[in-house]
């Protein structure tokens, strides 16, 4: 049997060594990074969660009666499972499978969920979204609606999203539907300063990751010698965060070491911003039709019921 911790291991070292060094974003979501992205989408900068939610309470009974009742739905990246609670309002399912990377986080979350619906049928998965999902072999296989909120979706490059996309398809039925929440593009300022918020929490939300990654890792990184950037990437349509090295660091690891020199960056997400119309075209690709998609005023944000 594969050893997780081993598999992290090979492939964080692997990305730390590549010329272009990054971290994978799945290594935010350790049980701090877990509780700093709830803080975070409290921010008074941070518009995407409360724009969804906006949206969701404006258009939460229009989608609603195009979902049918009592059959499962299955959120993706389920964090806290807050904003699942809506829509079990709205829809009333007899499962509810929360799959998310955090499991400590993730079943903490459960639990308050459990206490809000008690007749739900609950199920917890603990998974990377970068590999193939696995539902419980028990659950129906009719009736099945994939809730992926919040725009995570943008954490994807876009081959990437296809094939998350394609891998969800292949978790429903011709009765079962995806929906999903995505950023919408706007001005840059708006999106630079979501992610360069006042109060410095998504700067410690990024610099967390080198806590997760010293401890899945053994390596020896010294936060104080690295600087949160986030940026707006015109060209590519996409946020982009990295940490940069305020000074010359040599960083190691059990049999390997990396010197990082001052201004040398370590990529750690993308968050890419779509147009309704291409989003739409990419879910056609991963087999999901006759798209519908709901917005806010400003355009800033959309949440898309499509269907197999």
């Amino acid at each position: 049997m594969t050893d997780p911790q081993a598999t992290a291991t090979r492939e964080i070292i692997g990305d730390l060594m590549r010329q272009d060094a990054r971290i994978a974003p799945k290594y935010f979501y350790d049980a701090c990074g877990s509780a700093l992205f709830e803080d975070i989408t409290h921010l008074p900068e941070y518009y995407p969660t409360r724009t969804e939610r906006a949206i969701m309470a404006t258009h939460g009974a229009a989608i609603g009666r195009k979902v049918s009742a009592g059959g499962t739905v299955i959120e993706l990246g389920a964090g806290n499972c807050e904003k699942a609670r809506t829509l079990c309002k709205l829809i009333r399912p007899a499962r509810f499978v929360a799959v998310d990377i955090s499991a400590d986080f993730l079943h903490e979350a459960a639990a308050g969920l459990r206490a809000a619906f008690p007749g739900l049928d609950f199920h917890v998965v603990v998974a990377d979204l970068t590999a193939e999902l696995a539902m419980p072999s028990d659950l129906p296989w009719q009736h099945r609606l994939v809730f992926y909120p919040g725009s995570s979706i943008g954490n994807f490059d876009p081959p990437a999203a296809l094939d998350l996309l394609s891998r969800i398809r292949r978790l429903v039925a011709e009765d079962g539907g995806l929906l999903i929440g995505i950023d919408l593009q706007k001005e840059v300022a708006v999106l630079e300063a979501a992610y360069n918020d006042a109060a410095g929490v998504t700067a410690a939300f990024n610099l967390n990751v080198l806590n997760h990654v010293n401890r899945l890792t053994g390596s020896d990184f010294a936060l104080h010698q690295w600087h949160h950037r986030a940026f707006f990437n015109t060209t590519e349509s996409r946020i982009e965060m990295h940490l940069e090295a305020t000074t010359d660091t040599r960083v190691t690891w059990l049999g390997g070491e990396r010197l990082f020199h001052c201004g040398e960056r370590i990529h750690t997400e993308n968050s890419y911003k779509y147009r309704i119309e291409d989003f739409i075209e990419l879910l056609d690709s991963a087999g999901f039709h006759n798209a519908e998609a709901w917005t806010d005023e400003k355009r800033w944000f959309a949440v898309i019921l499509a269907r197999p």
